[in-house]
Order: C-alpha cells, then sequence, then structure tokens
C-alpha cells in the first residue's frame, strides 16, 4: 500500500491500451520539459566557459595578486614595505609596476597608450610569453631599453619590430602652467625601440605598451615610487590565504586584490546575466509546465471511475491525491533526465570537437567555450521539482475533491 499511488501512476503513464489527447499532452509536456532543460543546461555552461575564458585571458595578464593604494597613485616602495612583502613564503615573483597614460609617436602615427613600467622580475616568469606574436619578449638588453606593444596598437601606428631604425618616442605632461612659450619645458620624452608584440585581448592590445620601469620613472619624473606592486605564487599556494596576511600587515592604506578583484565589475555583471539566463529560462520551464497541468487535469477528470473504485476498496484521499502528484512528478522527471542527459553530451562534444565556432576573425577561441559544473545540474533539477509540485497540486486537488463530493 505504500507505494500504490507510484505504481498507479507509472501504470497510467506507461498503459498502451489507451492512447488519445491524454497521452499524446503528457509525451508533450515530457519533450518540452526535456528541450528547456537542454537549453538551460547548454546556456548555463556556455556562462561557465566564458567566464573561465576571461579569467585564463587575464592570468596571462595580471599577477596573482595586486598591491595598490587606497587613495592615491603613487607610493615609496621603502625597505619597511619591502620587508613586509617579501617575509611572506612562496612568492614566485614580485613585480614593481609603474603604470600612467603617455603619448606615443611612431614614424606618422600617434596614440595615446597605457604605458606599464615593469621590473625585471616580470619578463622571468611572465605569462606573457606564450602571446608573443612578432619579435620577443625583451625590455633590456645590457644598457639598452627595449618595448613590447599590443597589437592593436602595432596595428594602428604600423609598428615594424625589425626596423632597426625607427624607435617609439615617448611623451608625457610636467609642469604645465599659464605664461610657459617654451613646449618643450612641458614635457618629458624618450625612445624605445619595439622588441615585441602581444595578442591576448582587444581590450588590452589595443591599449597596453611593456617599458622597463627604469625607462617609466626617468620619463614620469619619480625615482623609487611604484603605482603598484603585483606578485605571482608559486603553484599549490593559497591566494586568498597570502592575501589576508598581505592586507593584514599593509594596512588600510593599502588595497590587496586577487586576479578575481582586480576585475570584479565585469566577473560580476557575467554571474548577474548568467543568473537572468536562469530567470528566463526557468519562466520558459514554467510555461512548458502548463502542459503537465492540462494533461494531469483532463486525467482526473478521465480517470472519475478508477478514482471511484479505489476510494470504494478504501484507499484513502491522500493517496489518490498523490498518485496525481507522482504522475506530475514522472512525466517531468523523465523529460528533465532526458533533457540533462542530452544537454550533457552536446556539452561534451563541444568541449571535444567544437562544434559550433564562434565565426568572429577576431575571436580569442575558435569554438564556443562550455564548462559543466555540477551545481548547475543541480539547480535545474531542483526548480523542474518546484514547478513540478506546482503544476501537479490543481489536478491532485480536483481528483481528492471528487473523492470528497462522493462522500457526501
Amino acid at each position: 500500500m505504500k507505494n500504490l499511488s507510484f505504481f498507479i501512476a507509472r501504470r497510467y503513464f506507461l498503459s498502451k491500451k489507451k492512447k488519445g489527447f491524454i497521452n499524446v499532452l503528457s509525451i508533450i509536456a515530457m519533450v518540452g520539459v526535456a528541450i528547456g532543460t537542454t537549453a538551460l543546461v547548454i546556456v548555463l555552461s556556455v556562462f561557465n566557459g566564458l567566464e573561465d575564458l576571461i579569467r585564463s585571458l587575464y592570468s596571462s595578464f595580471d599577477a596573482d595578486i595586486k598591491i595598490s593604494l587606497k587613495e592615491g597613485k603613487f607610493f615609496e616602495y621603502d625597505e619597511e614595505l619591502q620587508t613586509k612583502i617579501k617575509q611572506h613564503k612562496g612568492l614566485a615573483t614580485i613585480v614593481q609596476v609603474v603604470e600612467d597614460n603617455a603619448l606615443v609617436r611612431y614614424n606618422d602615427g600617434e596614440s595615446v597608450v597605457r604605458m606599464k613600467g615593469v621590473s625585471s622580475d616580470f619578463v622571468q616568469n611572465s605569462q606573457l610569453k606564450k602571446h608573443i606574436t612578432e619579435g620577443q619578449l625583451k625590455l633590456t638588453e645590457k644598457e639598452q631599453n627595449f618595448a613590447v606593444v599590443g597589437q592593436g596598437i602595432r596595428y594602428n601606428l604600423s609598428i615594424n619590430s625589425r626596423n632597426d631604425f625607427l624607435a617609439l618616442q615617448f611623451y608625457y605632461p610636467k609642469n604645465i602652467s599659464p605664461g610657459r612659450t617654451n613646449p618643450s619645458s612641458m614635457y618629458n620624452s624618450g625612445i624605445l625601440m619595439p622588441a615585441g608584440v602581444f595578442a591576448i585581448e582587444k581590450q588590452y592590445d589595443e591599449k597596453y605598451i611593456f617599458v622597463p620601469i627604469r625607462f617609466a620613472r626617468k620619463l614620469i619624473g619619480k625615482q623609487n615610487q611604484c603605482t603598484s606592486i603585483e606578485i605571482n605564487l608559486e603553484e599549490g599556494l593559497s591566494v586568498r590565504t597570502i592575501q589576508e596576511s598581505l592586507q593584514e600587515k599593509l594596512g588600510d592604506q593599502f588595497e590587496v586584490l586577487n586576479s578575481d578583484e582586480q576585475h570584479a565589475s565585469l566577473l560580476k555583471a557575467i554571474k548577474i546575466e548568467k543568473l537572468f539566463i536562469y530567470l528566463t529560462f526557468s519562466f520558459i520551464l514554467a510555461v512548458a509546465s502548463f502542459n503537465i497541468f492540462f494533461a494531469l487535469t483532463m486525467l482526473a477528470l478521465d480517470k472519475k471511475r478508477d478514482i471511484s473504485i479505489l476510494y470504494a476498496m478504501g484507499t484513502p484521499v491522500k493517496t489518490i491525491r498523490n498518485i496525481f502528484l507522482k504522475e506530475g512528478a514522472i512525466i517531468s522527471l523523465s523529460g528533465a533526465l532526458t533533457g540533462g542527459l542530452l544537454g550533457f553530451i552536446i556539452c561534451l562534444l563541444q568541449q571535444e570537437y567544437g562544434l559550433i565556432s564562434m565565426n568572429m576573425a577576431s575571436a580569442v577561441q575558435e569554438a564556443y567555450p562550455v564548462k559543466m559544473i555540477p551545481s548547475d545540474f543541480i539547480f535545474t533539477m531542483l526548480t523542474i521539482s518546484v514547478i513540478t509540485i506546482l503544476a501537479s497540486f490543481k489536478p491532485a486537488q480536483v481528483a481528492a475533491k471528487s473523492v470528497e463530493i462522493q462522500r457526501l
């Protein structure tokens, strides 16, 4: 008797004796849930893949931990600050950074760029080496300084890293005040030969030029000052643990950010978009569940005679109500499991073979990235369960009400 409601619900769903409108409606409901589930799983996996792709791109440019002032721009990298940072174990590189806008000229072209001066440790363990498309990642050689430019800047200024006769000319404003008549006293200038070109992502390629920190400090007019300190950790260490320790030792004057926090607004936007996509497809699944509602309502009306017989045999009203609740669960969960499996297979094929490409010449990856995580499947199943209960409740009440009428 304990599983009577499930036994009867399964018999109604699998019955071959009568394949009428109700059966067709049940199948349509199941297919609708399956399609909605498949779409939801695929879209959520694509958003996960895009989030991972963005993180991988940023990891090639950004450090594991970045230290900068909460207020202000430049700070002194003195012995006290060095001691506080270097006493932590597992720091692979500590890179001093001076970053600011500058005007760059090359041949007949000019552009305002983001000049990033970095210390020598940057070149040793930089992930940027993987993204060099022309020349080499070289900022100093003996006493000569070099620059590594983004691919977008290289196209805009027609830079040729193999041309030893044309140099990049850098200009940085200084002492701008009324009454000055000599233009050369209003800016610092310097020249660098381009050593290489990198290509990561449009946001960086059209904006950044890497230069030696000694060149950047001289151009800006700072001696031992930095705009930030970038730290890369050895493999296996907890970024969060070292980040919290550094923040505690450096105090409230400094801001210590991990790689995700350096781009918090963008990653937050992706998560919000993913949430809205989840809500949108949940609404679509709710619309698809109307077929479950109609199918169960029609079934409750069609099976009045069976309900009467069950009640006459002593079946409790609760059991009769559970028959239709479990019938709805069978329809929706069959569709959900089918859709989840289909979504898993499609995502797996996309991961392995890249079936659907981005069709963009400037795309950083040829095929759409996907990443499946268990929580997406869990939340999808929970959503379908809630929708099923809501869709099945009214038809179950109709069946129970018919029993109560017989009592009277």
